[in-house]
């Protein structure tokens, strides 16, 4: 099952949505609709749920090219089709356990533990007796697969994608594509979290934002082999909500390009490292913002790919499924991890990716091994199924 986030299809689904993200936050519609805002500039839809479908069609057929005849279907957390309708397709099509792909690679608490959280109330939605549904008493058990932020294929999908944007970039200034990698820095983008869940990310594995820089690492240094230079880069932020009072990861994307262009950058590539695909975050935050802050300053900027459906991310998907279920039948595994950070477990820690270092939120979460009560009364509150 891919597994995502979700976005609206139409104008009219854009408040419902919002409010299926910000559940028990308390946020007022008035707020929300600001929000919403970012959803006209593109008719009042996501390009997320096209884009989740075809990640879809690449896996069947990637599955197809290697003779594994398996399903694929696509459930989320916040709109249709919702990870509840998703499975109970599943179950009444006879299946008994389901692998989840998470749309995020990376780990922390909106990227790992909150789906782990939907996922445990979604079961009991379908009958689980105990509070993660992990004994399969929903009639079906799901498992999570690893973070892949530091598989090969996503390291190489996202290196292929940012030379593509310097060759463009090239085209962009009439430079050498060499010479302008060698001068033009490299910017990787991902979403920025509160400082207190990047705390909570490095609990029990290293954080979000050290994952990050691993791999970014790892692009920056393929990108500059295959263009024969030395490639600058950083790393920086976009998307950050919540209080001003609240501290969240920085640089902002925007701030960023401003700061540099005042100390001469006349050239920059943006590379979504981040982010699967190209949704709302991508289109909005970098293409609409990110640029239009480039242009201002007079900045040459080109905005590389994300790793979407190109081939080396989907064969490196597939690669990761047969190795789980080869895992799971008690076979000898050859886990491939990239760069300093080793291969991540197969079923999340206790006190994995949590909110808060430090505090448990009571919210029963699937696919992990921390300890939960015997109770279901407190199991749907993760869920945002409207």
């Amino acid at each position: 099952m891919l597994y995502s986030f979700g976005g609206p299809n139409a104008p009219e689904d854009v408040l419902p949505f919002l409010r299926n993200v910000t559940r028990g936050k308390n946020i007022p519609d008035e707020r929300l609709a600001v929000v919403g805002e970012h959803y006209a500039h593109f008719g009042g839809r996501s390009p997320i749920n096209e884009q989740n479908l075809a990640l879809v069609d690449a896996l069947r057929a990637e599955l197809e090219r290697r003779g594994v005849d398996l399903p694929v279907a696509w459930g989320n957390r916040n709109w249709e089709p919702y990870t509840v309708d998703a499975l109970t397709e599943l179950r009444a099509a006879g299946a008994r356990r389901v692998l989840a792909i998470v749309t995020s690679a990376y780990g922390s608490y909106s990227g790992c533990r909150q789906y782990r959280e939907n996922l445990a109330a979604t079961l009991v939605e379908m009958g689980a007796t105990t509070p993660t549904g992990d004994d399969g008493s929903a009639g079906i058990v799901v498992d999570k697969l690893r973070h892949y932020f530091n598989h090969p294929g996503f390291v190489r999908a996202n290196a292929d994608a940012v030379v593509e944007a310097y060759e463009r970039l090239a085209e962009k200034t009439g430079s050498d594509v060499a010479t302008l990698a060698g001068s033009a820095p490299l910017v990787f983008v991902t979403h920025s979290i509160p400082d207190t869940m990047e705390e909570a990310s490095g609990a029990q594995a290293p954080s979000y934002r050290a994952q990050h820089l691993d791999v970014a690492g790892l692009v920056a240094a393929q990108v500059g082999e295959r263009l024969d230079t030395e490639v600058e880069w950083t790393l920086a932020y976009c998307s950050r909500s919540g209080p001003p009072s609240q501290p969240w990861l920085e640089p902002d994307v925007n701030d960023l390009i401003s700061e540099r262009a005042a100390a001469g950058m006349r050239a920059v590539v943006l590379s979504p490292i981040g982010f699967v695909s190209d949704h709302m975050e991508v289109a909005f935050d970098l293409d609409t913002e990110a640029l239009e802050t480039a242009r201002e300053a007079g900045v040459a900027a080109v905005r590389a790919g994300s790793v979407s459906t190109r081939q080396p991310f989907v064969e490196g998907l597939v690669d990761l499924v047969l190795e789980r279920a080869a895992a799971e039948r008690g076979e000898e595994v050859d886990r491939v991890s990239a760069g300093t950070l080793g291969v991540w477990p197969d079923v999340c820690r206790p006190g994995c990716c949590r909110m808060r270092a430090g505090q448990d939120s009571g919210i029963p979460a699937a696919c992990g091994s921390d300890p939960v009560q015997d109770d279901l009364a407190d199991a749907t509150t993760g869920a945002q199924h409207a």
